[in-house]
This record gives structure tokens, sequence and C-alpha cells, in this order.
């Protein structure tokens, strides 16, 4: 099921609309730490759903510390949404995509010691290596994304090698954010915004995602050349408190009054 613009009326202004993903790992993650069903991953999609996800990223890990081949399987056969599988480019995961076929597949680099995602793909470097795994995706009919820094290099890369989409990893500028760098945050910020605009040139599709809050996302949101954001942990965090639905209902409306440009945020 492919994603497509789509408009979206906000306090009665026709906007473009800007998508959101939610990843729905750590609810897995919690399952597992006791073992047995519960939280249902499945349940956690529709939910968001429901409350505004336009779609739904799972990860699956080659350690299948959270998301699990079955849950891949779940999800496939009852979401009604498109689902981005983020995978390592490694021939186990490719397989897998290959026989599930979801609607899109994001290449993240992968390391078993990592707590998360440190940063983004080196595609400039391991352009060899990838180059096949996105040619072998999609001819299946699966879009390809690569998750990277918004290095004018990486991204071309991207594009060279055939990709559709870039999704830009934010998690630089959200951990300055945390961190009150005021200056590492309006530099980051930067180079996310001249990072989509060069990939929106070149006709790729511009995503971007990892670390992003309630604080964070606006000024992300604001930025035209994005198309969709993926969000995950911090929705499953704040869902103990306040639920998924509202957690996601807030998230949607934060990024919909950015991309109105009536939220009071200003852009890079």
């Amino acid at each position: 099921m492919p994603m497509n613009w789509w408009i979206r009326m906000t306090d009665s202004h026709a906007i473009m609309s800007l998508r959101l993903g939610v990843n729905i790992d750590h609810v897995a993650t919690i399952r597992n730490a006791r073992g047995g069903r519960h939280p249902e991953p499945i349940r956690a999609a529709r939910l968001a759903v429901d409350a505004g996800a336009d779609g739904i990223t799972a990860h699956l890990r080659e350690d299948r510390r959270h998301i699990s081949d079955n849950d891949i399987s779940q999800l496939m056969a009852e979401l009604e949404c498109p689902l981005n599988l983020e995978m390592a480019a490694t021939d186990e995961m490719l397989n897998i995509a290959l026989d599930h076929v979801p609607n899109a597949c994001c290449l993240v680099p992968e390391k078993r010691q990592e707590l998360t995602t440190e940063g983004g793909l080196d595609v400039f470097g391991q352009r060899d290596q990838l180059a096949p795994v996105v040619g072998k995706l999609r001819d299946k009919g699966i879009r390809v994304s690569l998750f990277i820094d918004p290095d004018f290099d990486q991204i071309s890369t991207a594009r060279e090698i055939g990709a559709d989409i870039v999704e830009i990893h934010t998690g630089t500028y959200a951990e300055a954010s945390f961190n009150g760098d005021d200056d590492a945050f309006a530099i980051e910020l930067k180079r996310i915004s001249m990072g989509a605009e060069f990939a929106a040139k070149l006709d790729l599709e511009v995503h971007a995602g990892h670390g992003l809050t309630y604080d964070t996302t606006a000024q992300i949101a604001a930025l035209r050349q994005i198309v969709e954001l993926n969000i995950g942990h911090f929705l499953i965090g704040e869902a103990i408190f306040s639920g998924l639905d509202s957690s996601v209902r807030r998230m949607r409306s934060v990024m919909d009054r950015a991309r109105a440009g009536i939220s009071g945020v200003k852009s890079a």
C-alpha cells in the first residue's frame, strides 16, 4: 500500500500533510522483559493508527531484542496501513523482507552492543554492500529508505544506488536540545534543513526521525521537504502516563500545527 501525499484539514485550512509513522518496538521490549504475549505490538499498532498514525514502523534486529519474526508476520497479516520494516543490510534480513514484502524497508546500521541506533548509515563508504540490497528490495516492489546523517555525500550516494527515500537521523539534534546546548541545536537544525532541501532536489523522498519529542518535533515538522516522521520510544514512554491514544494524538497535533505555520515555530 503506497503512502502518497494527501490533504489534511487543520483549522479550516488545507495543508500539505506530514505523515506520522509510529515505531512500536518498545511495546515488544516491555513484553519481552517478562515473556508471554502482553503487551501485544499489534494492539499498539491498531491504537496508533486509530489515533492518527499513517503507518507503523518496526525494527527486526539480529538479536530479536524487541520485535520478533512472529510480530512481523502478524503485522503484515493484520495491519491495513503500510508497514515500514527497519533492518540491517544482511542476507538474513533481506530474505525476511523479500518473503514478507512490506510497503517499505529502511536500512539502518546495527551493532549488537548498542542500546539504540547510534547514527546514520555510511552509504558512501558501504555503497558496494548496500547497492545490491537496495536493488533486490526494489525489484520486489518494496520502497527503500536509507537512514543517514544529513551529509551531502551520503545523500547523493543514496540517490546513486537507487534508494527511493532518505530518512534523516535527528538524534544529534534531539540530544543537543536535551542538553540545553543552543548552539549545537541551531547547527544541527540547519544541517537537517539543508540536507532535506538537497535530498528533495535529487528527487528523493525525505523522512526524519530518532529521539524526537513534543518539544523538538515542531521545528522538524516545519521543514516542508520532509514528508514523514518516524517516532517511537518517546511515544511509548509517554503512553505509560497518558495512554498511547493520547500520546499519538498530541504528537499528531504538534506536527499539524507546525506544518500549518500556526505554532510560532521558526524553521532553519
